[in-house]
């Protein structure tokens, strides 16, 4: 059997992938070579799944965003469908499976359009266009909160929850040998230069009291990692990498007092299994808010503290690490009755098995 996957989330795809993979099907992925348009260096996604040995297969997928490299954007909305269409052609899979983003749509519409099964994987509270635009061709509809069953045609919903990577339960090396508090900084598979910025300006007082842990981003648009290693490179409580890959995050988890975050859903999800505490910085543009939305949730079980990105910007990341640091033995305690479905992969696995 042949299995397609594609979409924006692939930490929660690929966990799904490599199960498959083990039980004989034959996968392939469709996704983004490059950290983003424009850039040179390799994507999170790509890395990840390439060192997995999974045939790895670049869609040229473009999106309906107004603000940001409309032109190019646009061109590319066409050029991806009639790639996918071909690409799938050439491959014939058996099923494909969604985990929504704009990337995923022109491949699931190829897909309908040649008579492949199509089954789509919604990991926000809320719903992006591409993948209510799915929905309208797939098979199944997999939900991670029930809070999202009213986007979708409800005979096709399923709650499964959202596959977490096993790894983040499997403490593994420390990496400080001092008594200090760490504190783990993420922008997400892509980095985020705002939060990076943020934290160059702080640096030098947040070694004092904390060590660091720093996940900065690849993009060639702005070369972080590289200002980073050179204005902090020596410090012995400071560790920095572009992304930490699958067989690290274990370690990088468990070696974290707290994080500071942007709120994917992924990371919210991972968060709140590991019951971690975090500073959450929502991208302000992100689709109907739903970062803010994903914020939201995790401060209401009361594991975590939002800092909007005007805040970040006015110098406020400095004041609130230190009043999250006080109180962090409260959203310890807070941790104590949070529990999620830890078992989303093999519901989903058992329903791909269903359709093929």
């Amino acid at each position: 059997m042949k299995i397609v996957f594609c979409g924006g989330h692939h930490n929660s795809a690929l966990v799904v992938a490599e199960k498959l993979k083990n039980d004989g099907m034959e996968i392939f992925w469709f996704g983004h070579r490059f950290t983003m348009i424009g850039d040179k260096n390799p994507s999170a996604e790509y890395l990840e799944v390439t060192k997995k040995e999974i045939p790895f297969i670049e869609i040229k997928a473009g999106k309906f965003q107004p603000k940001f490299r409309f032109w190019q954007n646009l061109l590319r909305i066409p050029i991806g469908f009639f790639q996918s269409l071909y690409l799938l052609i050439k491959i014939k899979p058996d099923l494909i499976v969604s985990f929504g983003g704009f990337l995923a749509l022109p491949v699931a519409y190829g897909g309908f359009i040649l008579g492949i099964p199509v089954i789509t994987h919604e990991q926000t509270t809320v719903v992006g266009l591409a993948n209510k635009l799915i929905s309208l061709v797939a098979k199944k509809v997999f939900i991670t909160f029930p809070s999202s069953a009213k986007f979708f045609p409800a005979k096709k919903v399923i709650l499964t929850g959202l596959p977490i990577r096993e790894e983040i339960f499997t403490p593994g090396k420390k990496f400080f040998k001092n008594n200090k508090r760490t504190i783990y900084f993420t922008g997400g598979k892509q980095g985020a230069h705002v939060i990076n910025e943020a934290v160059f300006k702080i640096l030098p007082e947040l070694l004092s009291k904390f060590n660091i842990i720093h996940q900065c981003g690849s993009t060639s648009l702005f070369n972080d990692l590289a200002k980073a290693k050179e204005l902090f490179g020596k410090e012995k409580n400071y560790l920095v990498k572009d992304y930490f890959f699958t067989e690290e995050i274990g370690s990088i988890y468990h070696s974290a007092d707290f994080v500071v975050s942007r709120a994917g859903a992924h990371t919210v999800y991972e968060l709140l299994a590991l019951k971690k505490p975090a500073i959450l910085i929502p991208i302000p543009w992100s689709n109907r808010n739903e970062q803010l939305k994903n914020a939201q949730m995790l401060k209401g079980l009361g594991l975590a503290e939002i800092l909007p990105e005007e805040e970040l910007k006015k110098g406020a990341l400095i004041k609130k690490i230190n009043e999250f640091g006080e109180k962090l033995k409260d959203y310890q305690l807070n941790s104590n009755d949070k529990t999620i479905n830890l078992r989303a992969t093999e519901k989903i696995i058992e329903e791909i098995k269903k359709v093929i």
